[in-house]
């Protein structure tokens, strides 16, 4: 979280970045830290995550997930995820959910059919051109009815 804090402090020190209306996506990893980082930075005007991991075994380097900290969300988060990702289960997605919606959090999670890990990489074979498209549009969206439009 310090770094992405030291990037938005190098941001809005730079004069050419407007940090009021700040946002962040992020990819796999990086949808793990989109969570963290809107449970994080109270600044966050929006977020979406793709297939970002919800739930796994915690370690020294990794002692928390998205799903412990739903309740401490501080910006809303779209998340983008696919049934057939067969690392993060559908079920820890579902579990995500209803963590958000029990912490009367705004967020929005978005579970594309037979849609594997990956599937906005257009370099990979878990490509799929009409998912990526919707998420693209959605996360899009999200930002413009979050302020950032």
């Amino acid at each position: 979280m310090a770094d992405l804090d030291s990037a938005v402090a190098y941001a809005k020190a730079s004069g050419r970045a407007d940090t009021a209306r700040l946002a962040v996506t992020g990819f796999c990893w990086g949808g793990r830290i989109v969570w963290l980082y809107a449970a994080h930075n109270p600044g966050l005007m929006a977020a979406v995550a793709w297939y970002g991991p919800i739930d796994r075994p915690r370690t020294e380097l990794q002692p928390k997930y998205p799903i412990d900290l739903a309740s401490n969300l501080k910006a809303p988060v779209l998340g983008l995820y696919g049934a057939a990702d067969q690392g993060i289960p559908v079920e820890s997605v579902e579990k995500m959910k209803e963590a958000c919606k029990a912490a009367g959090k705004t967020c929005e999670i978005k579970i594309y059919p037979d849609t594997p890990h990956g599937f906005n990489a257009d370099y990979r074979s878990s490509y799929r051109a009409e998912a990526a498209k919707d998420g693209w549009a959605n996360m899009l969206a999200w930002f413009k009815d979050h302020g950032l439009g």
